[in-house]
């Protein structure tokens, strides 16, 4: 069998596995963590513990779409939902230490009510987007990046479609494009009319099951020094379908807003504005797929660009039980999750000390 069919074969197969697990609703022990003296009673617990996170959604029921709101019990699942481990995008995205409505651990803490028992949430994509810029080729009127995009699973290529939006001054445009190997090249060409950092953002969805999606952003100079960390400029924080952007320099000046998903695109209309911050309404879009949100602005004289995903995720949350499985038992719960229709990873490490 040709090696590119063996790893089709593969990528197909891990795909299957990931949607049947989110059909039953399962979970997996992780056996790194498994504690062989530790009482079935406490393993039990600890179980029945990771599943109410996920399938429970806490109260207030709504808690995730108020950003002032504390929950009292915390649960990850949507509200009125009838599928076992459906995750609401709003409190999954209050997880998020980068959203300004993000829960602190020892709030999640406190509104579980379990002093004896700590965790350890983390969600992210069933696969993996990588993106390199591999060559320039400069000219007199345009410049052209190279950019090599990989999808892998652990280290196996995926098949994908590919939605490739690149964004700059005054400029969007997209490509599709279907990657049987988990490997392909994609060429960018940018008038040198335009000046300012740009954006690739990659929005990914497998070929066997358009739920099971990822995404990846690259920020890249064109005509100018290189672009500045995510959130020099702006703090975007997306909460029931509001984007709420904070101005970290006073000289702030947004131009352009862009939602993105695999088969939609739109321009956001600002709502609200002052001196500080600027909300912006997201649009329901019908499509299992991530959100990538990106802005565009001046800061004084200098261009920037910012984005954020929604959901927030990947996202980790939690107790760090790195080093401590000699002093309590920690056990982790892998289950398959959806969000907004996409299905994702989520992780539940749960612990508590010996008896």
């Amino acid at each position: 069998m040709p090696a590119v069919s063996i790893d089709t074969f593969f990528a197909c197969a891990l795909m299957v596995i990931a949607v049947l697990s989110a059909m039953a609703g399962t979970s997996t022990l992780l056996h790194p963590y498994i504690n062989s003296a530790v009482d079935k009673n406490t393993a039990e617990r600890y179980e029945e513990i990771s599943k109410y996170l996920l399938l429970n959604s806490g109260t207030p029921l709504n808690w995730g779409q108020n950003g002032s709101i504390k929950p009292e019990t915390f649960g990850l699942a949507k509200m009125g939902t009838e599928n076992p481990y459906e995750l609401d995008i709003d409190k999954v995205s209050r997880l998020n230490s980068e959203s300004m409505q993000a829960m602190s651990y020892a709030e999640l803490f406190t509104s579980i009510g379990l002093p004896d028992v700590a965790f350890r949430l983390e969600i992210k994509p069933v696969f993996e987007v990588f993106i390199n810029l591999t060559a320039t080729f400069p000219s007199t009127d345009n410049t052209e990046y190279q950019f090599e995009i990989l999808t892998e699973k652990n280290g196996a290529p995926v098949p994908v479609y590919l939605k490739c939006y690149v964004i700059a001054e005054n400029y969007l445009s997209t490509t599709e494009v279907y990657v049987s190997g988990g490997k392909t090249r994609q060429n960018v060409t940018i008038s040198n009319n335009v000046h300012g950092p740009s954006l690739l953002a990659v929005l990914a969805r497998s070929a066997y099951d358009a739920r099971i999606a990822s995404s990846k952003v690259y920020a890249f100079a064109h005509k100018t020094a290189e672009p500045k960390p995510r959130g020099t400029f702006l703090r975007l924080s997306p909460l029931s379908y509001v984007l709420n952007a904070s101005f970290a320099y006073p000289a702030v000046n947004l131009s352009s807003a862009y939602a993105l998903t695999f088969e939609y695109n739109s321009t956001l209309t600002q709502k609200a504005s002052d001196n500080g911050s600027a909300t912006y309404e997201i649009p329901h879009f019908l499509d299992p797929s991530l959100m990538i949100i990106a802005l565009t602005g001046w800061n004084s004289t200098a261009f920037f660009i910012e984005w954020v995903a929604y959901p927030q995720v990947p996202v980790q949350v939690g107790a760090d039980f790195a080093g401590f499985t000699s002093l309590s038992n920690v056990f982790a719960y892998m289950y398959v999750v959806t969000i907004n229709s996409a299905i994702f990873e989520c992780t539940v490490w749960v612990g508590g000390p010996r008896d």
